[in-house]
């Protein structure tokens, strides 16, 4: 049963005076760092104990003193990577959102015709159903056949890994619109496009933000698997580069690295979502 403080407060209950609510921002902080800092600091103290050795296990501070030098060129202590950070994360983000944006248009669009068009969702679904299950990383080797090791490669993989989230979660949403709603534009005098575009999208439009969500950690995962085995740049080809060298202080830098730019993308679309959704601001759970 939820509680008082639970219940929605009227907008005067909400304002707040300015050192309240800067308070109330460093709560937050301080609630979003919590983890990441425990954990940093339980790595820390494993790593120091002596029960692997430094170099198997880098310590924290050593990861951060490499990433450092990967962004900076501090004191070239990664050697050929020193101050490369900038091109190489570059290199791997015009690959994600090359192949994403791609496999946001080709989802999308495709989605809201299978989910609206009986005829479309009988010719097209079964087939897109049986390729899908197939692991983006089977397609290599084909990807490299017909794209060379190159930046192709790696966003055709991508958009692979981006499309079935997004397509699934539009199908979905385009699929549970109220029935009610449709009817009543019909009844007004909407056309089909009309029913499309001002009532069946918006409608469908929370489960295509989760669909677009879901697919951006897909193609973050799926840039750094194709840079691994296809092309010669990126934050990927370097991770796999300094396996090579035993260099895992570097390795666990780049993984960060992959980390950080993917919460950074996630956090750019939950931004334009609140954008676009923003009627549901004060009417349900997310928009509290």
């Amino acid at each position: 049963m939820a509680s008082a403080t639970d219940l929605p407060r009227p907008a005067s209950a909400l304002r707040l005076p300015p050192g309240a609510v800067l308070r109330r921002r460093l709560a937050g902080w301080a609630e979003r760092a919590a983890l990441p800092l425990l954990l940093v600091a339980g790595w820390e103290a494993f790593a120091r104990s002596g029960a692997l050795p430094p170099a198997l296990l880098p310590a924290p501070s050593a990861v951060l003193h490499a990433l450092a030098d990967w962004m900076l060129g501090l004191d070239e202590s990664t050697q050929s990577s020193s101050g490369h950070w900038p091109a190489d994360a570059l290199a791997s983000l015009s690959r994600v959102l090359a192949g994403y944006a791609i496999a946001a248009l080709c989802s999308v669009g495709l989605g809201v015709a299978i989910g609206w068009w009986r005829l479309v969702e009988r010719t097209v679904e079964p087939t897109l159903q049986m390729l899908r299950p197939i692991p983006p990383v089977s397609w290599i080797p084909l990807a490299i056949i017909w794209f060379g090791i190159a930046d192709r490669p790696a966003i055709f993989l991508v958009f692979l890994g981006a499309f079935f989230p997004i397509l699934m979660n539009t199908i979905h949403g385009v699929r549970s619109v109220d029935r009610n709603l449709i009817r009543a534009g019909a009844m007004m005098g909407a056309s089909e496009r009309q029913l499309l575009a001002r009532i069946v999208l918006p409608a469908a439009l929370p489960a295509i933000v989760s669909g677009l969500r879901i697919a951006i950690g897909s193609a973050w995962m799926l840039t750094v698997t194709a840079e691994m085995v296809a092309v010669k740049s990126g934050l990927g080809y370097v991770l796999w580069d300094s396996y090579y060298f035993l260099r895992y202080d570097i390795v666990l830098a780049a993984m960060i690295s992959i980390g950080l730019l993917g919460y950074l993308s996630d956090l750019c679309l939950k931004a334009v979502a609140a954008t676009v959704l923003h009627w549901q601001r004060g009417t349900t759970v997310q928009g509290r």
